[in-house]
């Protein structure tokens, strides 16, 4: 297979290197910093031949991609939080989403459905159990609890009122988990969260919201793990009542945390991920994928025009670096950038 350049979180990009690609360069930054295809170049040390830019939670930060010579590929995340996503993907020739149920919000004439790819989240190689941990809490949920997240605190804090055994953590996932008999899981935005995967590929057994998004094509509820209704009037007490159960019938929690943990180790890890995106590559061919490039390259000035002007000239005003601002000036007029 061809030179695989991926810029932004990593997600499943370190597995690429065992999917027969000839050569795999990756790049993940937190300095305020957007780039050009010179400086994607520079940064590979070759010219690639696919080109993935994986979601950083923040804003655009690869512009003029809508004319780059090579196959182009975003990967959307936070689809549930950042609104401008679906009309900066209509510059790319593939666009991975991990939301099941935003996909049709990328669909358009310029990126049909054909091209905006399913790619649900996952557990990583060290979401491990461990068989020496001991277990001390009965209810533990792992995660931030703040202004930031007004719903979950709401929820948990009418939980604790219901479950006295609730335990709230923050701090490394994968050494705490182990010690929870039961996991919990809240999704702010009713996002199908990371959180789900790396609980049950750390061997968990988790309670979690339903929040859609194609969960049951996934697990499924009661028996891998088990779901309730986040926004129904009673949900605390149902979820203690839930726990509760649970936790007096430990050979069900053993039964779903070994069938959760087969499910992960079946179809739901990076490696998995990894292997999926690159069949599909492989499949569109060499052909096929000069096809695509060749005509969004025709198009160009179009995809600026219609998809990509409006949401840079709203960064340039939000944005307060003075050389990012010229950046997304610069890509809404698709002139030469800046050295950012």
């Amino acid at each position: 297979m061809q030179r695989l350049l991926w810029i932004g979180s990593p997600f499943f990009g370190r597995e690429l290197a065992s999917c027969g690609w000839q050569e795999v360069a990756q790049h993940n930054f937190e300095e305020p910093l957007c780039y050009g295809w010179e400086s994607l170049r520079r940064l590979a040390g070759f010219t690639p031949d696919v080109l993935v830019v994986a979601d950083k939670s923040r804003p655009p930060f690869v512009l003029g991609v809508e004319d780059f010579p090579c196959l182009t590929v975003f990967y959307s995340v936070d689809s549930h939080i950042h609104s401008w996503q679906p009309w900066y993907a209509q510059a790319f020739d593939i666009c991975l989403v991990s939301l099941h149920d935003h996909q049709p919000r990328f669909h358009s004439p310029l990126l049909p459905e054909e091209r905006v790819w399913w790619f649900p989240p996952f557990a990583t190689v060290q979401d491990r159990p461990d068989p020496t941990a001991r277990k001390q809490w009965d209810c533990l949920f792992v995660g931030n609890v703040n202004a930031a997240t007004p719903r979950r605190a709401a929820f948990l804090d009418a939980l604790a009122r219901h479950l006295p055994g609730l335990s709230v953590q923050r701090g490394n996932y994968r050494q705490l988990f182990p010690q929870g008999r039961i996991l919990l899981n809240y999704c702010e935005h009713g996002d199908l969260n990371f959180r789900v995967f790396e609980a049950l590929g750390c061997g968990g057994c988790l309670v979690t919201p339903h929040v859609g998004h194609a969960m049951e094509r996934l697990f499924r509820d009661g028996e891998d793990l088990l779901c309730f209704v986040p926004d129904a009037p009673d949900a605390a007490a149902r979820v203690a009542a839930q726990v509760t159960a649970l936790l007096a019938e430990p050979e069900r929690v053993a039964r779903m945390e070994r069938n959760a943990l087969a499910a992960i180790d079946a179809g739901h890890r990076a490696s998995h991920r990894a292997q999926d995106f690159s069949r599909r590559i492989q499949a569109l061919g060499r052909d096929g994928a000069q096809a695509l490039v060749a005509a969004r390259r025709a198009r160009a000035a179009t995809i600026r025009e219609s998809s990509l002007k409006l949401p840079y000239l709203l960064w340039a005003e939000e944005v307060q670096d003075a050389t990012l601002q010229a950046a997304y000036l610069a890509a809404s007029r698709g002139l030469a950038l800046p050295d950012c």
